[in-house]
């Protein structure tokens, strides 16, 4: 499987990122340029780009967009998606984690983790509709998939 080497978050027209949510997009990008698994799969219309692949992910027109190109930066496939089927996800997680930071500060070590594994289950849940989306698009697995939710968090935030 292929990966991607480089990850830009286009936030133009977009609210600018608290410092919590600019240290998660940091974060995110890091660990899954540190280890992720991305490849485009054979269709009928078009030979398959080969990997590595150097991803703009951005907003546009209210669409999820998926800009790859590759290390020569020679685009390679766009795809768009729409952001209803992340919506509520987003904002259960996002709630969550309010909850989280909140919970560190003042709560004991026990509820901390019962809320912890809340915001895994949640975050999970928006890797498998991601995953599902990029069905006959991109094929990703698990662990790039939290990753990649992760980041369209942090833009579906600013839009």
């Amino acid at each position: 499987m292929s990966k991607l080497v480089a990850v830009t978050i286009d936030n133009d027209g977009l609210a600018p990122p608290t410092p919590e949510i600019e240290q998660e997009r940091k974060v995110a990008i890091f660990d899954l340029l540190e280890d992720n698994n991305f490849d485009l799969p054979a269709r009928e219309d078009r030979d398959v780009p080969k990997g590595p692949f150097k991803l703009l992910l951005c907003i546009r027109e209210r669409r999820l967009v998926f800009d790859l190109s590759n290390e020569a930066d020679d685009k390679v496939a766009e795809f768009h998606m729409s952001l209803g089927p992340f919506r509520q996800v987003v904002k259960d997680y996002f709630q969550i984690c309010e909850s989280y930071f909140d919970a560190v500060k003042t709560m004991p070590p026990s509820q901390i983790e019962a809320i912890d594994m809340a915001r895994r289950g949640i975050h999970n849940e928006g890797a498998r509709v991601l995953q599902e989306r990029l069905e006959g698009k991109a094929d990703v697995d698990t662990l790039t998939a939290r990753r990649l939710f992760t980041l369209i968090c942090v833009l579906h935030w600013g839009a």
